[in-house]
């Protein structure tokens, strides 16, 4: 792996809610560190609530983790943007972060330890 990417298991239970749904609960989330961007709690698929998300157009290129598709969040007030991102198929040095999704923070969706 690259040394400017770190991933680890995150230590304990992480949950992410939106609009006050609770979107996911886990205890096998993975702590992505890149550069010196603040760290990122990527969440198993499985342990997300997904009739939540919808697909969206928008994906991007990250030269060390691959391509990224994007997921809008669908509350009952609101629509959440592109508020979720996934690599479904990471580069090599990232495997680890497949079949996971990271979540953008914001007043509207919180991801936090329990």
């Amino acid at each position: 792996m690259t040394p400017y990417i770190t991933i680890r298991k995150a230590p304990g239970n992480w949950t992410v809610r939106a609009g006050g749904a609770v979107l996911g609960e886990s205890s096998n989330a993975l702590e992505l560190t890149e550069g010196d961007y603040p760290s990122v709690i990527y969440f198993p698929r499985e342990d997300i609530a997904m009739a939540f998300l919808d697909e969206s157009d928008k994906t991007s290129h990250c030269p060390h983790k691959g391509d990224a598709r994007y997921f809008s969040i669908v509350t009952k007030s609101k629509t959440i943007a592109d508020a979720v991102w996934s690599y479904e198929d990471p580069k090599d040095d990232v495997a680890r972060i497949k079949d996971h999704l990271a979540f953008y923070t914001s007043d509207e969706l919180t991801v936090e330890q329990l």
